[in-house]
């Protein structure tokens, strides 16, 4: 589920001065699309841990290297993009019970503050929206790498980790509770191009 999301993540940036290449204030990345993922994990009746991810991920990460606390990162995942590996269980989350797409279609992550914790990683601070009700939500996010991608036109490409932890009944999904896990833990896989 989130993320959020993206989300999500301009920590990854702030995790360190070193990775940043001609890097310069308030740099502008976008999230490749081919290259981000957000993954979720939730338990299904004691029995196992069904994941899922979402293909519809939009964003912007905004590093500003010298002043890190200053940097940003919104996120938008289109809620219908959900998909478990089940067509039949896919629909089922695409109804008023779960994600309720007809009248959410979206889940937004934007965040609100950056801490570094380590040479590469920090937690990203942010405000989740879900279901129309917007939590706080913390990433915990790993610098991976910075360099120019010959593949995608010598364009700088950073990329990250982060994980985070939510429950779906803070944002009012609370449908076969608790027979279906409470407890969602998200794993995002992302890459942001630099124009």
């Amino acid at each position: 589920m989130k993320h959020c999301i993206s989300k999500l993540t301009a920590a990854a940036f702030l995790a360190g001065s070193a990775p940043f290449p001609s890097a310069t204030a308030a740099d502008l990345y976008r999230l490749d699309p081919d290259h981000t993922q957000t993954i979720f994990t939730i338990d299904h009746l004691g029995y196992s841990h069904i994941t899922g991810t979402f293909h519809d991920i939009k964003g912007t990460l905004t590093l500003d290297e010298k002043k890190p606390e200053g940097s940003s990162v919104e996120v938008t995942i289109g809620t219908g993009s959900v998909d478990t590996g089940s067509a039949a269980r896919d629909e089922d989350l695409r109804s008023a019970d779960y994600f309720n797409v007809a009248k959410f279609p979206a889940m937004t992550f934007r965040s609100t503050a950056v801490r570094k914790r380590g040479a590469r990683t920090a937690d990203v601070t942010g405000d989740l929206t879900l279901l129309g009700v917007t939590k706080p939500v913390v990433l915990k996010v790993t610098f991976n790498r910075m360099a120019p991608d010959f593949l995608r036109g010598n364009s700088v490409v950073a990329g990250f980790t982060a994980s985070a932890r939510i429950k779906r009944s803070d944002f009012g999904m609370k449908a076969f509770l608790p027979l279906i896990g409470d407890q969602v833990d998200i794993a995002i896989n992302a890459e942001g191009i630099r124009p």
